[in-house]
């Protein structure tokens, strides 16, 4: 999976309407482009991608005040809820996810009931405890990396990269059931994008008229 069509979506999704500098500018400010592959380039590409797609909903409004194309506005359509949720939820529930599609699936997972939230999260321990009784059949970790020559460092990585894994899921399902976050239909929600006209500290790229002119979004 990638983190990408996750990001864009939910990015979508919390401001109910957005412009392609707007999703970017959150995602920077979540530090999406340090640790995904949200950069200036793919977050556009999606857009229009998801768009024609019919994941998203593409209106252009008033052209740029800098004299480039008309801004285009994006919202989520009835298929695109659909999208991300199978996506959040698979990114939750699924052991072996890479590191940028998990942390983005935490940032939206309290679209999800509370309830809900768990059992994807207690489904990652089960497929975390499979993988481990299945891999530890033929290679033990308490006998030392050595056991395999310098190639058991693979596995003893593998190993202990699960067993941290693990305990991090358990003590993030231990928060939740203990009232930690706001989740799905518990109130208000924490709000986690920024409003129109208000900078961000961590932006990289261009002012929005400029953006707006080279990316034509």
């Amino acid at each position: 999976m990638s983190a990408i069509r996750l990001l864009v979506l939910g990015a979508v999704k919390m401001h109910g309407r957005a412009h392609g500098y707007q999703v970017r500018n959150d995602l920077e400010y979540w530090g999406a482009h340090e640790w995904s592959n949200a950069k200036p380039g793919s977050i556009y590409h999606a857009l229009k991608q998801m768009a024609k797609q019919g994941l998203l909903a593409a209106d252009e409004i008033a052209p740029s005040t800098a004299g480039g194309p008309p801004r285009v506005e994006y919202e989520i359509t009835e298929a695109g809820r659909e999208e991300y949720l199978r996506l959040l939820r698979e990114a939750l529930s699924t052991y072996d996810q890479q590191t940028d599609v998990l942390s983005s699936a935490l940032g939206f997972m309290v679209d999800l009931p509370r309830a809900e939230a768990v059992e994807l999260l207690r489904a990652r321990v089960r497929g975390l405890d499979e993988w481990r009784a299945s891999v530890t059949e033929y290679y033990t970790p308490e006998g030392g990396p050595g056991q395999l020559g310098h190639i058991g460092e693979i596995m003893h990585f593998w190993v202990h990269s699960a067993d941290a894994g693990r305990e991090w899921t358990l003590g993030l399902i231990e928060r939740i059931e203990g009232g930690a976050y706001v989740f799905a239909g518990e109130g208000e929600p924490f709000v986690g994008v920024l409003t129109e006209g208000r900078e961000n500290p961590y932006a990289t790229g261009p002012r929005p008229d400029d953006a707006r002119t080279s990316q034509g979004s």
